[in-house]
Formats: C-alpha cells, sequence, structure tokens
C-alpha cells in the first residue's frame, strides 16, 4: 500500500487533471479562479488533513505572491504547482495572493507531539533561542515574537503541518528550494543536523496558536541577518 502522502498526491494530480487550468480568461469571480488550489489546499486553503500540502489563507500577501512567481519561475520546484502556473502573468498571481491572504479562518488544534521531552526542548530551544555555537538565529527572530508572521513577505510558522516543516527545512538545506536574495533561510538550513530540522518542526507543529494569529506588522528591531523577506518588495501589481 502506498504511503498516505503519496496516495494524497496521486489524488491531487488526479483531481488537477479534471478541472481547467487558471485562465486569465476565467470567471470574474475570484474563488471560482482559484478552486483548483483547494483540490491539494483544502477548502478556503485551510491546509490538507495528511501533513503535506500546506495552509494558504491568512499567510502575508507579499509571502504568497512571491511563491507563486518562485513556483512558475523555477526556484522552488514541484511539478503540478509549476504545470498550473506556467505562462500566468504578474497581476493574475498577486491576486491570488490576496485573495488567500484576506481570509481570516480559525485554525484547527495542533496534533499533540508524543517525542521524549529532550527532543522537544531541543526543538524549543532552536526556536525561542536559537544556537549561538552553530551560528542558528532563533526563529522567532525573523518569524515575530509569537511564530505568526511579519508583514510583508515573512509567513508564520504555527499551524503547518510538521511533514512540511521537515520537508521545506530539508529542500532549503538540499538547495532544492531557494528564495529571494540574500537566501537567509538556505545559509540556516545549512547549519542544521537533521536532528536539528526534526526537533524545531516537531515543536512548531505542536503549539497552539495565539487568540490574533495574524501576522504582526513590523519586528521591534530588524534582525541581524541579511533575509530576502526584509529586501525590496517584490513589486506586486
Amino acid at each position: 500500500m502506498l504511503p498516505s502522502a503519496v496516495r494524497r498526491i496521486v489524488a491531487c494530480l488526479a483531481a488537477l487533471a479534471a478541472v481547467p487550468l487558471f485562465s486569465t480568461a476565467s470567471a470574474d469571480d475570484l474563488t471560482e479562479r482559484v478552486r483548483p488550489c483547494t483540490h491539494c489546499h483544502g477548502a478556503e486553503g485551510r491546509a490538507a488533513p495528511d501533513g503535506y500540502y500546506p495552509r494558504l489563507a491568512g499567510k502575508p500577501a507579499e509571502y504568497l505572491y512571491r511563491q507563486l512567481r518562485h513556483f512558475r519561475d523555477g526556484r522552488r520546484r514541484y511539478a503540478p504547482m509549476t504545470h498550473l502556473l506556467d505562462g500566468l502573468p504578474d497581476t493574475y498571481l498577486a491576486e491570488m495572493a490576496r485573495h488567500f491572504a484576506q481570509l481570516d479562518l480559525p485554525y484547527p488544534a495542533p496534533r499533540r507531539a508524543a517525542d521524549p521531552p529532550a527532543w522537544l526542548e531541543r526543538g524549543r530551544q532552536l526556536a525561542e533561542q536559537g544556537d549561538p555555537a552553530k551560528r542558528l538565529p532563533a526563529c522567532r527572530t525573523c518569524h515575530g515574537p509569537a511564530f505568526t508572521g511579519v508583514l510583508p513577505a515573512t509567513p508564520g510558522l504555527l499551524g503547518l503541518p510538521r511533514d512540511y516543516l521537515n520537508a521545506q527545512l530539508g529542500a532549503w538545506k538540499s538547495r532544492q528550494r531557494r528564495a529571494q536574495s540574500p537566501d537567509c533561510m538556505a545559509d540556516i538550513a545549512a547549519r542544521m543536523t537533521p536532528e536539528d530540522i526534526g526537533a524545531v518542526a516537531a515543536w512548531l507543529s505542536s503549539r497552539p496558536l495565539p487568540q490574533n494569529s495574524r501576522p504582526v506588522a513590523a519586528l521591534d528591531r530588524k534582525p541581524d541577518i541579511d533575509c530576502g523577506s526584509f529586501a525590496a518588495r517584490a513589486s506586486a501589481p
């Protein structure tokens, strides 16, 4: 029997094959125009239940816009996304990003982590304090004091499935995922061991979201790390 994540990918691919691809000439109702996204990312972009496809709802519009461009232009590699976005203009991608960013929907309760306490404590340390010996900044340094993200383009880390966090950190570590230069996440992931990645993914995915789960408008101080998320905006149309 195929693993559940693989079955979910196969099911999404089958569903996408049965619906029209995005088109700038499609219906005026933006909800209908982004419906293909929900075949994999869940109703209203709430996330898929299997831990593979992440939540879209409520993420910063600039972040979503950049990721759509990255998939379209090959900086992020996932064939179904590239296929769906191929040839779409920036104005269309910006509309899609704004649609999902403005959705304010409740998050499900996180799954309880059944990991050893020492493993989860290592994850908490990396997320809240970092590891100076490895030159690893705390996740909250860039992703906000409550890990809910920072406008205009830094995503939140809470409410994301453990498997997704593991996969994305691994993709940065292997250079299969790239971001706007300077690519701070690639540099950070390169200094993380597989154990570090597993621990921080376990801790973050087990944390409940605060009452206000929206991204903060700004950090109290600029991080001591160069990162594309804080560089000039991507100039969404």
